[in-house]
């Protein structure tokens, strides 16, 4: 019950209403502050201060009191228990409006607070959706429909195309592709055969393959995705106010400079005054109000920032760890090398004939070169009998001429031979982390067409910036080890952790951190989930990043420019700088404020207008931060 009515007066519509009253309430009150005269509202029964103290001050109360009996040692002692004694002072004395400006202002401070530290936790559901709820049984030789929870270690389970694996397994017949990227992050389906393994949760782009399932339920790999995301959400301590980490110290000593006012000059008007400015309400608005400034400057450049704590952390921050796919990469493939091989055949050529051969495929890879073709305005011709080997390559007939297009292992099943020339070009892509497709006629190598991810062109120069600034940069990828080091190097990034899993993200993570470092992890992927959540702060790609990763992370850029991250660090260095500005002013206003009230130059109301006028100077310092440039 009492909750209930907490919540209800503690709302941002009953605040607007005790504003609106403690508003009615000043102006009378400032003519009696400073003329001496006692001025009637008389248009209602009773002081409208009131109405303010009821609705701003049984919050207040509710707060301290439950922080008095739940909270452990001196914690129990908070800025809510003092602004409770400096209300009730000011009650006893009759002041009114002294009670409910105090009131009022923390009222105002904990709304700022709640808007800037409420977070979304949808992400957690989305990963969870991802796991599928049935599964296909092969049992003596028959095939059946069965829910997850009833797939047992050893089962040999089939897996169709476009079907998502229930169960981590080993591929025991079979071959396809299999897009593991919620998994691993990488941006190009991987080849599967007999004897490799596969992951829950990832997704069999074509070709039907059994597997049998080695690690099932909260065993898979997605179910431990899973409870990373959960573990790690629960390591988040929600950010403990500066207030009240001062307030053992200022109930104390307020209560102790009021009573011996009270004794030196035997004014207890003194005292509450003491009392009333001695309240840190300015303390308490310091951090919100600038947070939300920040929040709000970041927002118009595409930075969406959920708390106020994310700002403060990325301050500290002197390691960032990046995710590559998606993340300093566009995370889609390109056709980024053709090399003809056939005497006065141009790259065109080259392109068209081998986009003509995998018009009909289904192949990642193969979709990539239609698409490439398509952008140079190439004409592609109808291909007759078209084969295809799950996995390997395909053949087709082009212009009446048997084309193949595959991998080197596909060749070498077909009798085509791949001479020193086109082995050195493989060997220099595999080098550089680029897919290669081998196109041959009948008898020989024609040609290689590779394809890669694309490079965010920003990158380089958001590197070279964290750089100037101190910051460490690392490459925490899943990818395989050549395309780690490849991109890596086009950026200036010499710190490389490649080939990782979604657990051995977080084990990297959380070696670095207990080296010493502060550490933001910036991805996109579903895989970055549990590294996102262990890091110090985390920033999602936005626009083209999974909904979970956002979800989980503290910081999302929502046009998923990585260009942005220097700024975000100046902009969270200057948000810290700004809340310690704030907190020393408020304390010199408390502090002169206490001299005023000892030589009897303020009361309880002329008092709590300068206490007033305290709060209003931390909000205006803490707006400068909207507009200040931060290049």
């Amino acid at each position: 019950m009492l909750k209930r009515i907490n919540d209800f007066f503690a709302g941002l519509p009953m605040t607007i209403v005790a504003g609106v009253f403690l508003l009615f309430d000043l102006a009378p009150h400032i003519a009696k502050g400073f003329s001496g005269n006692d001025i009637s509202l008389g248009c209602l029964p009773f002081d409208p201060a009131w109405i303010t103290v009821v609705i701003s001050g049984f919050p207040l109360l509710y707060l301290a009191l439950y922080r008095l009996r739940h909270n452990k040692g001196i914690s129990k002692i908070s800025s809510a228990l003092l602004i409770s004694i400096a209300m009730f002072a000011a009650i006893a004395i009759g002041d009114l409006f002294a009670a409910g400006e105090v009131a009022f202002i923390m009222a105002i401070g904990a709304i700022l607070e709640e808007a800037t530290t409420n977070r979304a936790k949808k992400g957690l559901k989305k990963l969870i959706d991802l796991a599928p709820a049935k599964g296909r049984r092969i049992k003596d030789g028959k095939e059946e429909i069965v829910s997850v929870e009833d797939i047992r270690k050893g089962d040999v389970l089939r897996i169709l195309p476009g079907e998502t694996i229930p169960a981590d397994g080993t591929i025991v017949k079979g071959e396809t592709s299999i897009d593991q990227a919620v998994m691993t992050g990488e941006s190009i389906p991987v080849d599967k055969a007999v004897g490799d393994g596969v992951f829950c949760g990832t997704i069999n782009c074509f070709g039907s393959i059994d597997i049998e399932a080695t690690n099932v339920g909260n065993d898979s790999s997605l179910q431990k995705l899973i409870m990373m995301v959960e573990e790690a959400e629960e390591r988040q301590a929600p950010m403990q106010r500066i207030a009240d980490k001062a307030a053992s110290y200022l109930v104390p000593v307020a209560l102790s400079i009021a009573v011996i006012a009270y004794i030196a000059t035997g004014n207890i008007v003194t005292a509450v005054t003491i009392l009333v400015v001695f309240c840190p309400c300015a303390l308490v608005l310091a951090t919100p109000t600038a947070v939300m400034a920040a929040i709000g400057q970041a927002t118009k450049h595409g930075v969406i920032i959920k708390s106020g704590e994310a700002l403060e952390k990325m301050g500290k921050v002197d390691t960032i760890a990046f995710d590559k796919t998606g993340t300093l990469t566009y995370g889609r493939l390109e056709i980024s090398n053709i090399f003809p091989f056939v005497q006065g055949m141009t790259e065109n050529e080259l392109l068209m004939i081998a986009a003509s051969a995998e018009s009909r495929s289904e192949h990642p890879l193969g979709k990539a070169i239609v698409d490439g073709a398509k952008e140079r305005n190439l004409i592609i011709v109808e291909a007759e009998d078209f084969r295809m080997k799950s996995g390997r390559g395909i053949s087709a007939e082009v212009y009446g001429k048997r084309i193949f297009c595959g991998s080197e292992r596909f060749m070498r099943e077909e009798g085509i031979a791949i001479d020193d020339n086109a082995y050195d070009v493989l060997q220099s892509l595999r080098e550089e982390g680029k897919a290669s497709i081998i196109i041959a006629s009948i008898d020989s190598v024609v040609g290689v067409i590779a394809l890669s991810d694309s490079l965010k062109p920003e990158a380089k120069e958001m590197v070279l910036r964290l750089s100037s600034m101190g910051t460490r940069t690392v490459l925490l990828t899943g990818d395989n080890r050549r395309t780690a080091d490849y991109f890596a190097s086009k950026i200036g990034i010499t710190e490389v952790r490649a080939e990782l899993l979604p657990e051995e993200k977080v084990e990297n993570i959380a070696l670095i951190q207990k080296e010493g470092h502060k550490v933001c992890m910036i991805g996109d992927g579903v895989n970055d989930a549990p590294a996102l959540k262990t890091a110090d702060v985390s920033v999602a790609m936005g626009s083209m990043g999974s909904d979970i990763a956002v979800d989980a992370a503290d910081i999302a850029l929502m046009g998923d420019d990585i260009s942005k991250i220097p700024y975000l660090k100046k902009l969270s260095n200057a948000t810290v700088r700004t809340i310690k500005a704030s907190i020393t002013l408020s304390m010199f206003i408390n502090f002169a404020s206490i001299v005023l009230s000892l030589l009897g130059l303020l009361n309880p109301t002329t008092g709590a207008l300068v206490h007033n006028a305290g709060s209003c100077f931390v909000v205006l310092i803490a707006a400068l931060l909207y507009d200040r440039k931060f290049d």
